[in-house]
């Protein structure tokens, strides 16, 4: 597929993108990850009860992954094998968090923004650097965050998710407000990044047992 085509298939879905409240109160939440191994992908999607933290279920798909890496383009390569892993869950989340962008991207259309519309779900992204813009660095405090400008449009937040720690960009994927991203990814760490998405990063990586 030509990139061209691939850059308009982004432009298309990124006009679906909705920046709103959510509408109801979120008590399960997830963390998505993805490892390639030998052209080989591997999704973990991780449900934990919000904000408690207590693991609820653990879902894992894999795939053949045959589009190359690409930055920018993370949704076609990483996409089919997060949606089979989606498909398999038991407890549907009121929210997933991503490990990439939302609407920090170029075009507006990271992997958490692409797959929240394809499923029309809430989603965040939690990316641990920056794709595109220009910040002030936050304070060194926890929950100190500084917005993220992209062409004079506030498309993120630079987060300071532990004391001292390097912050993460967080973004609206879909169906969520920054500032109730902002919330809920702060009450999910313990670290530098989500409990879900840590948890599902070991796991797809084979770092600890389900």
């Amino acid at each position: 597929m030509k990139i061209e085509k691939i850059k308009k298939i982004q432009e298309r879905l990124s006009k679906k993108v909705r920046c709103e409240p959510l509408k109801k109160e979120v008590s399960l939440i997830a963390g998505v990850d993805v490892s390639v191994k030998e052209k080989k992908g591997i999704a973990c999607i991780v449900v934990m009860e919000y904000p408690e933290m207590r693991k609820v279920e653990v879902s894992i798909a894999k795939k053949e992954i045959r589009f190359p890496y690409i930055p920018g383009f993370l949704s076609f390569r990483e996409g089919p094998v997060i949606l089979k892993a989606i498909k398999k869950l038991k407890n549907i989340p009121d929210l997933f968090l991503f490990d990439g962008q939302g609407i920090a991207h170029p075009r507006g259309i990271g992997i958490a923004s692409h797959i929240g519309v394809l499923i029309d779900m809430p989603t965040v992204g939690c990316a641990k650097s920056v794709l595109c813009g220009s910040y002030k660095e936050p304070g060194i405090e926890k929950g100190s965050w500084s917005p993220l400008i992209y062409k004079n449009r506030t498309v993120g937040a630079v987060l300071r998710t532990r004391k001292g720690v390097k912050p993460i960009v967080v973004s609206v994927g879909h169906r969520i407000t920054l500032s109730q991203a902002i919330k809920i990814v702060l009450d999910s760490c313990k670290y530098r990044i989500p409990e879900p998405i840590r948890y599902a990063h070991m796991i797809a990586g084979n770092e600890m047992s389900i």
